[in-house]
């Protein structure tokens, strides 16, 4: 039995390779014909041409594309992280606080609390460099898109409160 099952196992090897052998053959003989080559190379310029067109429809639409989406991902944990720095900062400044004022004298504590709000304000300064850094501003209105705007009607004037109209005077009668 053991002759049988080895020849066997050789017979299924030499027929998977020679089956491996065909079919790299099969893949090399499509791969240069130039029929075929120049398919896949259309092909891919279509599938490149799909791309670009749906990142310029998502531009028209004004919907953020896949890249907008990861990169606004990154910069929020950016900012997450440093809104944790700023978090652990004023709890510092919260602790040292608190020590100063229930060990030191009036004098004392004013001095710090001078000392703590000049770095309170550089705090907010930096915060505020920060969400200048978030590019709040609208992104501009792509070159496609311009062309379907519509005019807005002009705004009409104000229009004056009307007067309430007196009673026509009679001419006085002649005697």
């Amino acid at each position: 039995m053991d002759d049988e099952s080895s020849e066997a196992e050789g017979l299924r090897d030499r027929l998977a390779r020679q089956g491996e052998d065909a079919l790299g053959k099969i893949a090399q003989d499509l791969l240069e014909n130039p029929l075929v080559s120049g398919a896949l190379t259309r092909a891919f310029e279509a599938r490149e041409r799909a791309v670009q067109a749906q990142e310029v429809a998502m531009g028209a639409l004004n919907l953020p594309s896949a890249a907008d989406l990861e990169r606004l991902t990154r910069r929020l944990r950016s900012v997450s992280q440093r809104l944790e720095g700023i978090e652990d900062g004023v709890d510092r400044l919260d602790q040292r606080f608190e020590s100063l004022t229930r060990s030191a004298a009036r004098a004392t504590v004013d001095e710090r609390l001078s000392a703590m709000e000049s770095q309170l304000a550089k705090l907010v300064v930096e915060v505020g460099a920060l969400t200048a850094g978030l590019d709040t501003s609208p992104s501009p209105v792509p070159r496609e898109q311009e062309r379907l705007e519509v005019d807005e009607p002009a705004p009409l004037p104000p229009v004056a409160p009307k007067k309430p109209r007196s009673k026509p005077r009679k001419a006085p009668a002649k005697p």
